[in-house]
């Protein structure tokens, strides 16, 4: 099935929030070969739904404003949001959340971006290799550069656990 792809109107069936063919003048333009070394668009696009899947389950409590549509499928567009004093269009899905997406996606193609998460591991010994990990690091990865790139984007008072590490950082 085609990826749809966000267009500023609030689809209902918006599946992800770059298309293939702008993620990859993306990553051309940051020589990023692992992503024109991906299989297939197919691939490319199955990458792109994870990303914004992703994205959502992220951050939807934590961008500024609210969603123009209630049946809107995706978190942009918005209405209310205001970056550096300026309001950000309503019709729109801002070039930083695209940027953002086609990382995120580039991220999946090696794996999840939000796995499971066990219990933490205080120390383990395998033969002569031992490992004790900081009782205060994050259990999740973070993607530094996404949040930096999107940090304009989210309210101060988000709930989101993401915008609270943002805010620790």
């Amino acid at each position: 099935m085609a990826l749809v792809v966000e267009d500023g109107t609030g689809l209902s069936t918006a599946e992800s929030y770059i298309s293939v063919a702008d993620a990859s003048t993306y990553h051309t333009n940051r020589g990023n070969a692992a992503w024109a070394a991906l299989a297939s668009d197919t691939v490319r696009e199955q990458c792109l739904r994870k990303a914004t899947d992703y994205m959502v389950a992220m951050y939807r409590n934590s961008w500024q404003g609210c969603r123009v549509d209630d049946d809107q499928a995706l978190d942009w567009p918005r209405s209310g949001c205001v970056v550096d004093g300026i309001s950000v269009d309503d019709d729109i899905v801002p070039t930083p959340i695209k940027n953002a997406c086609a990382e995120l996606a580039l991220k999946v193609a090696s794996g999840d971006l939000y796995a499971d998460q066990a219990r933490g591991t205080v120390s383990e010994t395998v033969g002569p290799i031992s490992v004790t990990y900081d009782v205060n690091s994050p259990q999740r990865v973070r993607y530094s550069f996404v949040e930096a790139v999107i940090a304009p984007f989210l309210s101060v008072t988000g709930s989101n656990s993401a915008m609270m590490t943002l805010k620790r950082v």
